[in-house]
């Protein structure tokens, strides 16, 4: 089938997909009417169903619905914990399949440009699959083709995560999601473009050059196109692997300071953070550094609001409520009230714990793996009490990349002075020169401007 005649079929993929999801989100809209008013129902029960009609599909509600999981309150208690457990593993394109959609990208000689090309796929993600390959000069190189129809698929998507989201809304409004559903969108049709993502690898390479612990593949032009990345091949284990083969603390300790250069060193140094610190998205090296692999979920910030993160961090040390208030301010949070604002401190206090003292320690202290949890439960019935707060969409990636890399720092047991590797990175830090860098590296690395906000 020719590519437009993929593209034509989009409009029917979408409808199916829309049959698929709704009745997934339909339940949800039940469900949750039904506590509403009331009516006792199986939540639990009801997410397995959910997690496994959207574990059975490709994609992009998928990948959303993992980020969902690790943002709080953007969905009940019982939806997150299911959703957390869904892996980014779709069926593979068969070979037939994937000549067709290689000729589509390249050309119908696409073969001859390929010293060789693996027929089996090497890795399947939620918006499309890595083929092994090698180039005529003999560079070992990693193709993502993007699957069919990815972009109808991913509104049909949008549209039923918005519906689900609004439905439980109306039922818990502590977290206004408008800016949430924005920003989550926003992302994920920028992912649907492979010539942005490598200008993404493009960028991290000039971020990441002087820091030996990371290692960005190098994206190959003359062999990608929008919907097809080709790069740099590299080695690696999962993080699994590499602690079966080596368990000590060393080892833990080393990974774990790769990851948190890896995350912010960007973001001190360019207001750059990469939105998904998910463990398909890195590999450990023998040395205990890191091949990091996907930079779809790629957030640029404004140097105002890395001064605000700074300034949050030194309100919370200093006890200044003045100057939280401005932070909050700073990132775009209105009408706080200071009841409110102690409320959202709390939140900053959990996340900022680890960074104000100044020992080696493990990331958290409590051993209760539902400790996070906690603190959260505590901030929603405070917002709930105060009357609901609405997170600036930029607030969005960096609160789910500081989440979740402090997952991956728990499961590791790293234990590190994590107070010092951060006031090292903000030591010097200046409002002016982050922007004139930030704005230096993009045009170096030809990162297009991000997608205009749709309606």
């Amino acid at each position: 089938m020719a590519e437009r005649d993929l593209d034509r079929a989009g409009m029917f993929g979408e409808l199916r997909r829309l049959a698929r999801t709704s009745g997934a989100v339909g339940g949800i809209a039940a469900r949750l009417a039904g506590e509403r008013f009331g009516v006792r129902t199986n939540k639990t029960a009801h997410a397995e169903d959910l997690r496994a009609v959207l574990g059975g599909l490709k994609g992009p509600l998928m990948k959303v619905a993992q980020l969902l999981s690790t943002i709080p309150d953007a969905l009940p208690d019982e939806y997150a914990a299911e959703l957390a457990q869904l892996q980014a593993n779709a069926p593979a394109m068969g070979w037939s399949f994937v000549r067709r959609r290689m000729a589509a990208e390249l050309g119908a000689d696409w073969e001859q440009r390929f010293a060789q090309f693996g027929r089996e796929a090497a890795a399947a993600a939620s918006l499309g699959q890595v083929h092994r390959a090698t180039l005529p000069d003999g560079r070992d190189v990693a193709c993502k083709l993007q699957y069919p129809d990815m972009p109808t698929t991913v509104e049909a998507d949008l549209r039923q995560l918005r519906v689900a989201m609004g439905i439980y809304h109306r039922m818990d409004n502590a977290i206004q999601q408008d800016e949430i559903y924005k920003e989550l969108a926003e992302r994920l049709r920028e992912e649907l473009d492979y010539e942005r993502e490598a200008a993404h690898l493009r960028l991290y390479r000039l971020m990441l050059g002087d820091f030996p612990l990371v290692t960005v593949p190098e994206p190959v032009e003359s062999h990608s196109t929008k919907r097809l990345l080709t790069m740099q091949w590299v080695q690696g284990k999962s993080f699994k692997q590499r602690l079966e083969e080596d368990p000590s603390q060393e080892s833990r300790n080393r990974i774990a300071e790769a990851l948190f250069g890896a995350w912010y060193r960007p973001l001190y140094g360019y207001g750059v953070i990469h939105g998904d610190p998910h463990l398909g998205n890195f590999l450990v090296r023998d040395d205990d550094g890191l091949n990091l692999l996907d930079f779809g979920a790629i957030r640029i910030f404004p140097s105002r609001f890395v001064r605000g993160i700074i300034d949050l961090y030194t309100a919370i040390r200093d006890d200044n409520q003045d100057l939280a208030h401005h932070a909050y301010e700073t990132w775009g949070f209105t009408n706080l009230s200071r009841e409110k604002m102690e409320v959202l401190n709390g939140w900053a206090r959990f996340l900022y714990e680890p960074l104000l003292d100044d020992q080696v320690r493990p990331i958290q202290f409590s051993p209760d793996p539902q400790y996070g949890r906690s603190v959260v439960e505590k901030v929603h019935a405070g917002l709930k009490r105060t009357g609901g707060v609405k997170p600036p969409r930029e607030f969005v990636l960096m609160d789910r990349s500081a989440v979740g890399l402090g997952s991956v720092f728990l499961r590791l047991g790293a234990k590190l002075n994590w107070s010092r590797m951060f006031n090292e990175l903000i030591e010097n830090f200046n409002e002016a020169e982050l922007a004139e860098r930030q704005r230096s590296a993009l045009a170096e690395t030809r990162v297009p401007p991000p997608l205009q906000p749709r309606p």
